[in-house]
């Protein structure tokens, strides 16, 4: 695995950024990071049952994406999908109730980790089947496209995901049909815990694309408007010439798969490179050389940030269990008279 370089300098898209568009890129970035920092205590404190994967080291990709929507536009996503809820305005209460288990939570608390959903924040659902959400995303796409509402469908999944069978069929059919989406690979190196070389025998994804009638576009993460300017040109796309892509964002995740994941296959020396080339400090970094920010004032913003996390993770502590019957809600469709 090539390693980043530690010493680059500042990305040309976040150096040209002005200092409010910067420090609102940092502000949800690391409102990701300590909603996800805080799941983890509960976690560990036995708040959270069953699964928990954190977003930790790719919260760029969640924040451009959502700076490049339009109102409309949906984001259908892997279990990993606390990211994009907040991203997109999804209230963090909410989403804490939600892994609680807590009737507060943004789907009762029945859905729970892996399954946040909020229709009028654009959040679609995560999806805990690896790769079986891909045909759910066709499927989004189609129905803007035979209504002609004008909104593109982001779907977002793992390096793991691309050799499962519907994730073929998906694409296969959105490039079969022209579909409006945009199927954005957040390839952080491991499938689990399985390097990507011992899982693809190519190692660039995108070189399927022409294969599914997409474009196809690479490029490894830097900073959220690099992502915002990339996943804007393929919704751009999608939108005007209803014309799919696939895109492959080279990430790094800096907790294990899961919170049961040690995480002890990474390389020596490898976790250290990676931090030092993280977008969220890239973007602190932007503030005290370019804007002129001080470290008390980050520091200030971080205690704001981690205290909403604290009262979110209180609220969804305080917040009452959902009715037994609540688990049948929401299954079928009633039929009328």
């Amino acid at each position: 695995m090539d390693l980043p370089d530690k010493d680059a300098p500042l990305p040309e898209t976040l150096s040209s950024a002005g200092k409010d568009e910067t420090l609102h890129a940092y502000r949800e970035m690391l409102r990701i990071r300590r909603f996800e920092e805080t799941a983890a205590r509960a976690y560990t404190r036995g708040k959270i049952s069953g699964f928990l994967h954190l977003y930790i080291g790719q919260e760029a990709i969640a924040v451009g994406t959502s700076l490049a929507m339009q109102p409309g536009d949906r984001i259908v996503s892997t279990y990993r999908d606390h990211g994009f809820a907040l991203a997109q305005g999804c209230d963090a209460n909410a989403c804490m109730a939600e892994m609680f288990g807590k009737k507060t939570g943004l789907v009762g608390g029945v859905g729970g980790s892996m399954h946040f959903f909020e229709r009028d924040k654009g959040m679609w659902g995560g999806y805990a089947i690896v790769g079986n959400h891909i045909p759910i995303a066709a499927g989004h796409a189609f129905a803007s496209k035979y209504l002609g509402d004008g909104a593109v469908t982001i779907c977002f999944l793992g390096d793991g995901a691309v050799g499962i069978g519907p994730t073929h069929e998906g694409m296969t059919l959105a490039g079969l049909w022209d579909l409006p989406v945009v199927f954005v690979v957040e390839n952080n190196r491991y499938s689990m815990g399985t390097p990507l070389e011992r899982t693809l025998p190519a190692a660039d994804i995108t070189s399927r694309a022409p294969g599914y009638g997409m474009v196809g576009d690479r490029f490894t993460v830097e900073d959220p408007f690099q992502v915002r300017d990339r996943i804007g040109a393929a919704i751009r796309r999608a939108r005007e010439e209803s014309q799919p892509t696939l895109v492959e964002i080279l990430t790094y995740r800096f907790r294990g798969h899961s919170m049961s994941d040690p995480a002890k296959y990474r390389g020596k020396g490898e976790l250290e490179a990676f931090r030092a080339s993280d977008p969220f400090e890239r973007a602190n970094r932007a503030l005290l050389e370019l804007h002129g920010m001080t470290e008390e004032q980050l520091e200030a913003i971080d205690d704001e940030v981690i205290a909403e996390m604290d009262a979110a993770a209180e609220f969804a502590d305080q917040s009452p269990q959902p009715d037994p019957d609540y688990r049948f809600e929401n299954i079928m469709i009633e039929g009328e008279g």
